[in-house]
């Protein structure tokens, strides 16, 4: 699994950090999506599905 984030999309919403901590952060000025882990294990892909089909600006994008 590979992630990828548009950053230009996020708005913000913080769903992709609740669901999937140890991939998603927030940035502290803004609250924009920032990626910690582009390729995250294995036992981290359902949160990471979960995040990206929760996000509210689509902006999760993952090749699997």
């Amino acid at each position: 699994m590979k992630i990828t984030v548009d950053e230009e999309k996020c708005c913000g919403g913080g769903q992709c950090v609740l669901a999937a901590p140890q991939v998603f952060d927030q940035r502290d000025e803004d609250g924009i999506v920032v990626l910690l882990d582009a390729a995250p294990p294995e036992d981290q892909y359902p949160a990471v599905r979960e995040a990206a089909l929760i996000c509210p600006a689509a902006a999760i994008i993952i090749d699997e």
